[in-house]
């Protein structure tokens, strides 16, 4: 166990998410405008960039073994990996809830949700994609939705969760769907990830 915790940059990984929860806190409520390609502008959180940081160090921890070779190991590898990403994504997930029903500061909401999702999406990436793509990709993801996630009116698309408020129950189900669907989908999912030559 203490190889795969080496392996997998466990101390990065919670060093990571210490650092980015204390920081969050630290800044609160800051924001800067996006101008957006549809839609209206909106304000952008620096919260919702922030929380990235630990799933981006999940996707480097988690794809520095050889997959061949790990599929095949006697140590249930992918099990273990994954449940170390659910388990970022629970303690995400609870924040977000118990500050959501205890209706205190929407800040602690925000960055719990939104550490969930991240690692949902990149716990849906990861296989696919592979080390670099998904990497890149999930760094794209709240580029996307600054760009293309508000409607006319400044209000964020139903589908840009990263963009709703503290306080919008939907975000957080559609977080709370994400996490299980991505969790089943890197435990199950049997193809090689995708790759690009040079990579």
């Amino acid at each position: 166990m203490i190889w795969w915790c080496k392996a997998r940059a466990v101390p990065a990984l919670l060093a990571t998410l210490i650092a980015t929860i204390t920081l969050g806190l630290l800044i609160g409520d800051a924001k800067f405008p996006v101008p957006a390609l549809t839609g209206a502008s909106g304000d952008f959180l620096i919260g919702h960039l922030i929380t990235l940081a630990p799933a981006i160090v999940l996707l480097y921890g988690t794809s520095r073994g050889d997959l061949a070779i790990e599929t095949v190991a006697s140590r249930p590898l992918r099990v273990w990996d994954t449940a170390l990403a659910g388990v970022i994504g629970l303690l995400g997930l609870s924040t977000a809830v118990i500050s959501l029903l205890a209706d205190s500061d929407g800040l602690t909401t925000v960055l719990g949700r939104n550490l969930a999702g991240y690692t949902a999406l990149a716990l849906l990436l990861q296989p696919i994609l592979g080390r670099h793509l998904s990497t890149s990709a999930l760094a794209g993801i709240p580029l996307i939705c600054a760009a293309t996630g508000w409607v006319r009116n400044g209000q964020p698309e139903q589908w840009a969760w990263i963009l709703h408020p503290a306080d919008s129950l939907p975000a957080l189900l559609l977080v709370a769907a994400l996490l299980p669907a991505g969790m089943a989908f890197a435990l199950t999912w049997n193809r090689p990830p995708l790759t690009i030559q040079g990579l």
